[in-house]
């Protein structure tokens, strides 16, 4: 979706014009068939409410939409303007119509609240229909761009920022709707690169020769079964002081899981594809970071692997020695994100000694029995780091709720023959799963675990984005990164 700021008045146009309206506030400016129209339709501003009026100026028939915006003062304000913008992209995403403009003239808002009311419009508008080759054709997306009409000073250069947000967000709800034919270890990291290409991102990669070498046994075992070879995927940000060490976000990127020889029921394995959203939000955030100039040094590692259940995949019972040294007795081959977490995180302290750890993944189904579809879990070892992630989930919109860990938990994955098991019993299960990973952080080093299986695919429309991938954890990680590394 393309955003252009306009100089000077608005020029009359058939194109339909929007305006942002506050509760009980509809502007005594507008024809009285607008405003008289909106209040006998019973609009009156709230959060996500349009109404749409036909009227005639300068000789032309114009479309005119009122989108509400809530209170002034309201709680949550970045996020009522986001989704007054998504109203509008939603009514008109499929309407006929190829551009729009979004008047602020005479309004109150900010630039920061033009610039929400765009990031919500522009991310309401992504949409994936490459393969759909017979979409009707009042079915099919038509919006190409929307003009900004009136907005305060320092909108433009506010819109800037943002719209890398946006080309990050985007990237990853790519990443993630993209089917397991198309995305897998080695076209990821190929996505990766040409996407990074030109943004200063160092990309490079470890194969799987290389990763044998240095004794990743446990992400091997998952990858073995599957004649897609794993990747390890490295992509660094030095945009802070130089020397200074980076933040490290890890994430798990299983492209397909169908539980190997655990296998999965059928009936919903084809969701698997979205198994790697914890890598595609890293890998979207880093493209955020870099095409903002963010001014922190950040390090993105992903755990690149497919989880089959052929001849050679790893069974039930067998015992893997990670790259720490420590072994695991994989009890379940459905339970796979955490082998693949524990090589790369300890690959990525060993690598660049990081000043915290935060990882990202959808690891267990459990999660989403804990917390719904509402927020994503946060386990960690360090409250300071705890706090800051989830101020920066509730700034950001990507809302995380922290969950408890300890030692009565840890206690649960102690294994009769190894040091270790890769599951506990039921009961507790996103718990457990972090507590196994734990054991792979050094002493002293914060770290922090994203549990984001409910939030990276949404089974119908949300406020922001469509049925589909929602890109959730680009944000969070990007507020964190602005509220705690750029100062």
């Amino acid at each position: 979706m393309q955003i252009e700021f306009l100089s000077g008045p608005v020029v009359p146009t058939t194109s339909p014009i929007a305006y942002v309206i506050d509760q009980e506030a509809i502007p005594t400016s507008l024809e009285a068939i607008v405003a008289e129209g909106a209040r006998a339709s019973r609009f009156v501003g709230k959060t996500g409410q349009l109404h749409e009026a036909f009227v005639s100026r300068d000789g032309a028939v114009v479309r005119v939409a009122l989108a509400g915006a809530g209170e002034p003062g309201g709680k949550d304000r970045s996020a009522a303007l986001e989704r007054a913008g998504a109203a509008i992209t939603a009514k008109y995403l499929a309407s006929g119509e190829s551009a729009l403009t979004i008047d602020f003239t005479g309004t109150r808002l900010s630039a920061g609240d033009v610039v929400s009311v765009l990031l919500g419009a522009r991310l309401r508008g992504w949409r994936y229909d490459n393969y759909r080759t017979r979409l009707p054709e009042e079915q099919k997306a038509s919006l190409k761009a929307i003009k900004v009409a009136g907005a305060p000073e320092g909108s433009e250069a506010a819109w800037a920022v943002e719209a890398a947000l946006a080309d990050g967000i985007e990237f990853t709800r790519e990443l993630v709707t993209e089917p397991a034919n198309v995305i897998y270890p080695e076209s990821f990291v190929e996505r990766a690169r040409a996407r990074m290409a030109g943004t200063g991102i160092t990309v490079r990669t470890l194969d799987e020769a290389e990763m044998a070498a240095l004794g990743m046994g446990a992400l091997l075992g998952v990858a073995q079964g599957s004649v897609r070879k794993p990747r390890l995927l490295i992509m660094e940000w030095n945009g802070g002081a130089a020397g200074e060490r980076p933040v490290a976000f890890v994430g798990k990127g299983v492209t397909f899981d169908t539980g190997g020889i655990s296998l999965k029921p059928p009936a919903g394995m084809e969701d698997m594809k979205w198994d790697m959203g914890g890598a595609g939000a890293v890998t979207g955030a880093m493209l955020a970071l870099a095409k903002r100039k963010a001014k922190a040094n950040v390090v993105g590692v992903c755990g690149l692997v497919e989880n089959m259940p052929d001849g050679n995949a790893q069974r039930p019972g067998d015992v893997v020695t990670t790259m720490s040294g420590q072994t695991v007795e994989v009890i379940n081959t459905d339970a796979e994100g955490r082998l693949v977490l524990c090589d790369a995180i300890t690959w990525t302290q060993k690598e660049f000694n990081p000043t915290a750890v935060i990882d990202l993944a959808t690891l267990t189904g459990a999660m989403i029995i804990s917390l719904g579809h509402e927020h994503g879990g946060i386990f960690a070892n360090d409250d300071g780091l705890a706090d800051k992630l989830l101020a920066a989930g509730r700034a950001s919109g990507d809302k995380l709720w922290r969950m408890p860990m300890g030692p009565t938990y840890d206690k649960l994955i102690d294994s009769p023959i190894a040091d270790m098991k890769n599951v506990g019993p039921r009961e507790g299960g996103s718990i457990t799963a972090a507590q196994f990973i734990q054991r792979y952080v050094d002493k002293g080093t914060p770290w922090a675990h994203l549990d984001i299986a409910g939030m990276v695919w949404a089974s119908k429309p949300g406020q922001t984005w469509d049925k589909g991938a929602t890109g959730f954890g680009v944000r969070v990680l990007d507020q964190f990164v602005r509220d705690n590394l750029e100062g």
